[in-house]
């Protein structure tokens, strides 16, 4: 996922241990109820987990950059091929579609991604990614799976395995993809680009997950409505006029101009956007100047905008550029030389769940997992080009939903202030993965046989 996640929830107990000291004459306790019996799609899952977890160690251990995915999608289109898919490579440049045909009903998409990101991991696991490589930029850098690409992908595996398994109990059309490049925000993008509603059947629904790191490993969390952000990514080039640090009068100061950008840049949020619409400016980097006395000719600063509504997200657009310009005037700096505002083409839409249908998901999975694994969730600002699906055609009934990672002794120590826990994109980041893929796995395969269920 692009981006660090904000907290989401305090713990979720999944759990209680009761204790008593009975004397002869008192009766005896009530026994502790009895766990929910496994289901069957839960058993067969079950069975799966030494191979399952055989296959996330090695995307774990060998991850890949965005559009760099090359190994990953061909080990994974093989797997696919081999459950009888009609498996097509390479759309959106790695990308993998995988189609399965079991008569008339609906059209189902599942969809995984597939990207690291360039961390160097610091988890310690004994299958800890070792990969070194260069970003496009040139620059040399460890790789990690340190959003948990790697269990959406065994998880994908495992669902397209069990619905291979049970095609006496749907119909209809199933497209599993594999999306490259998610975490630049790119991979959606590609594939629809290439035809993903054109040249494959386009689909009536749309399903993922994604691996959560402030919720306890099994819990599913979902969110109706918005659920996650418009993340975009700004540039401001500050102009000025450079000069000797003795004689400032004789300059624009960049860095002075920038900076009273930067402060102003608060206002939008804290003066112009309605509170009950979050939305965020972060000014991430501000680079200038080589020299304790020397003045810059020019300054660059660097934001991330998070918005939900597509009409806060140009209301935020056109309040930097203001607030840019009318700091560059009112510090005298000439037409020429006013700042330039850049959005970068890296834009990842908001993700929306359209609440009906996110409530009759949530339905589902909360009758399938009786124990209180199931809650709702608030959005968050970070960024998931998952909802790009959705966009393209509103019609599609769409849907993505959390599962939790973090083991339930580690939630409570986190709970009670002993240790701070991991975020998404964080080198220490090692969900507890064989609950995040039977989780996932599992709920997956209960809302696609509901989806494309017979009559």
């Amino acid at each position: 996922m692009r981006h660090a996640l904000t907290a989401i929830l305090a713990a979720v107990s999944l759990s209680s241990i009761a204790s008593a000291q009975t004397a002869p004459e008192t009766p005896a306790p009530t026994p502790p109820a009895a766990a929910p019996a496994q289901s069957e799609i839960g058993a067969a899952v079950a069975k799966d987990m030494d191979g399952l977890m055989t296959l996330y160690r090695d995307l774990h251990a060998n991850p890949e950059l965005s559009l760099q995915e090359v190994n990953t999608a061909a080990k994974l289109a093989k797997r696919l091929k081999a459950l009888k898919f009609d498996v097509t490579e390479k759309v959106g440049g790695t990308g993998v579609v995988a189609v399965m045909t079991n008569g008339s009903g609906p059209t189902l998409l599942i969809r995984a991604d597939m990207d690291g990101l360039p961390v160097v991991e610091q988890t310690g696991l004994d299958f800890a990614s070792k990969v070194r490589t260069k970003t496009p930029e040139g620059v040399e850098t460890g790789v990690m799976h340190a959003c948990g690409h790697d269990t959406h992908m065994t998880a994908f595996i495992e669902t397209a395995k069990l619905m291979a398994a049970r095609k006496k109990d749907w119909k209809g059309t199933l497209v599993m993809i594999l999306q490259p490049a998610e975490e630049v925000g790119k991979g959606a993008r590609n594939m629809l680009e290439d035809g993903l509603y054109t040249r494959f059947p386009r689909p009536t629904h749309a399903i993922a997950f994604h691996d959560a790191a402030n919720l306890e490993a099994g819990v599913v969390g979902y969110t109706p409505g918005y659920a996650l952000a418009n993340v975009d990514s700004v540039d401001i080039l500050v102009k000025g006029l450079g000069g000797h640090g003795a004689y400032p009068q004789t300059t624009k100061d960049p860095i002075v101009l920038g900076a009273r950008i930067v402060t102003t840049l608060q206002t939008l949020i804290s003066r112009e956007q309605d509170p009950q619409d979050p939305a965020v400016v972060t000014v991430g980097s501000f680079q200038a100047g080589a020299k304790h006395n020397i003045i810059p000719d020019q300054a660059k600063l660097l934001l991330t905008v998070r918005s939900y509504s597509d009409e806060t997200r140009a209301k935020l657009i056109e309040g930097i550029k203001r607030v840019s310009r009318g700091e560059a005037i009112a510090a005298g700096v000439p037409d020429d030389k006013m700042p330039v505002v850049t959005v970068q083409d890296e834009f990842t839409p908001s993700t929306y769940n359209p609440p009906e249908f996110a409530e009759q998901m949530a339905g589902l999975l909360k009758g399938h997992f009786p124990d209180g694994r199931v809650i709702k969730t608030p959005a968050v600002m970070g960024g998931e080009d998952f909802g790009r699906f959705y966009r393209a055609d509103k019609s599609i009934k769409s849907f993505i939903f959390w599962v939790g990672g973090v083991p339930a002794d580690k939630m409570a120590a986190s709970a009670s202030g002993q240790v701070t826990l991991p975020s998404l994109h964080s080198p220490f980041w090692a969900p507890q993965a064989d609950k995040v893929i039977a989780t996932a796995s599992e709920a997956m395969t209960v809302l696609a046989l509901d989806i494309l269920k017979k009559d």
